[in-house]
């Protein structure tokens, strides 16, 4: 399970502002997020918990869940430009050895859903998860082999994924909330309330 929070660690390190199209959650570059597609995410999401038995445990909900999926598919993104740019491949062989990681980690594929459950990874996103984490580990493996200390490596990825953000002009619409600098985190903002909610299936 730790390694399921390795890529959710470094989501606040991207800065996000306001998107102009009202029918866009957030844009990275020339790359569009529209709010259904952040919807279904959230729908997938909340079916995979709604087959488990999670009393006892606290799960993000409404504004909170909507800004913590859709801050998954940005930093999956931009890790995914980061590789375009930087020339990294990931290929079949790796995902798949990294999914058989995973299942070695949590006791079997047959309890993937339940450890989805947990990290807040929607199935459908189970790929971009491996991926983004494939990616992570290269650039901390060439990070390490330049000379840069272990304890300073997440640091120096959370300012690489920071930089590539602003170069792409990563921006998010209002209603999901504000980028504060302070934080460094997306917070609710005035016009959160009015955040897409889970629709009724």
């Amino acid at each position: 399970m730790k390694k399921f929070l390795t890529v959710i660690a470094v989501l606040s390190a991207l800065a996000l502002t306001g998107c102009a199209k009202a029918d866009t959650a957030a844009s990275i570059g020339d790359i569009t997020i529209t709010q259904a597609q952040a919807q279904s995410k959230i729908d997938e999401l909340l079916a995979e918990r709604a087959k488990i038995d999670t009393a006892g445990t606290q799960f993000e909900t409404g504004n909170a869940l909507n800004r913590s999926q859709l801050r998954f598919t940005i930093i999956t993104t931009v890790f995914d430009e980061i590789a375009k740019e930087l020339k990294l491949s990931v290929s079949a062989t790796e995902l798949e050895n990294s999914r058989q990681g995973i299942y070695s980690q949590i006791g079997g594929e047959a309890e993937l859903s339940k450890s989805l459950v947990a990290a807040q990874i929607a199935p459908s996103n189970f790929d971009r998860y491996l991926r983004a984490t494939i990616i992570s580990n290269k650039l901390s493996g060439a990070l390490a082999m330049g000379g840069v200390a272990e304890a300073e490596v997440q640091a120096r990825i959370s300012e690489l994924l920071q930089k590539k953000a602003e170069q792409l002009n990563v921006t998010v619409n209002p209603r999901y909330g504000v980028w504060d600098d302070a934080s460094g985190d997306l917070i609710p903002g005035d016009s959160a309330g009015s955040a897409v909610v889970p629709s009724n299936k």
